[in-house]
């Protein structure tokens, strides 16, 4: 039997990590940490930063195995999907999974658009250029979808929700595909040494 290709496979794990990581991610949104002149940050933006590069680094996956965007926007329709299940058995506010869903799909697309418009550029200009897009309009979409009338989410409060997310997805995004370059880059200096 016939081993599926390396590429491919890391695509299925990096798909799983995906899923995984938005349904714990939603699962921890209404829960805040104060971080005072730095906004109010949701406990599941420390975990959603990792989407935008684990996102990424699916499209690297896919493109090496010849198989184009379409397994990563199956891969954003089935978390989508599994985050409304998730937020169903819950018992997650309707407007979070509304919010939740519409900010993936958005956001997401958009992002995909612009990684792969960037094929000739370097995979971290890629990844740098698709989520100076899309972590914006991830954050802005759901939290005015998510607190947009809701008691106690006054303009200035969803501003600091904004303002958190946005340090944080970069920050955490930013470093995880610094990490992911310097690795590869270690990867292929000793694959040229060998």
């Amino acid at each position: 039997m016939r081993r599926p290709p390396t590429h491919l496979l890391w695509l299925v794990a990096l798909a799983a990590a995906y899923t995984l990581v938005v349904a714990v991610s939603n699962v921890l949104v209404d829960k805040f940490i104060d971080l005072g002149p730095f906004g109010m940050l949701s406990a599941g933006t420390l975990t959603f930063g990792a989407t935008f590069t684990l996102r990424d680094m699916a499209h690297q996956s896919s493109d090496r195995a010849g198989l184009g965007r379409t397994p990563v926007i199956a891969m954003i329709g089935v978390a989508a999907i599994a985050n409304v299940m998730v937020a169903a058995v819950l018992g997650i506010p309707g407007r979070f999974l509304l919010a939740s869903f519409g900010a993936i799909l958005l956001s997401e697309l958009i992002d995909t658009e612009i990684y792969h418009s960037l094929r000739s550029r370097s995979w971290l200009v890629r990844v740098l250029s698709s989520n100076a897009v899309s972590v914006p309009l991830d954050s802005i979409t759901f939290t005015v979808v998510a607190f947009a009338g809701e008691v106690g989410y006054d303009l200035a409060t969803m501003a600091q929700i904004v303002e958190a997310d946005l340090l944080f997805k970069f920050g955490i995004g930013a470093l995880l595909a610094l990490v992911k370059t310097s690795w590869d880059r270690a990867r292929d200096r000793r694959a040229i040494s060998a």
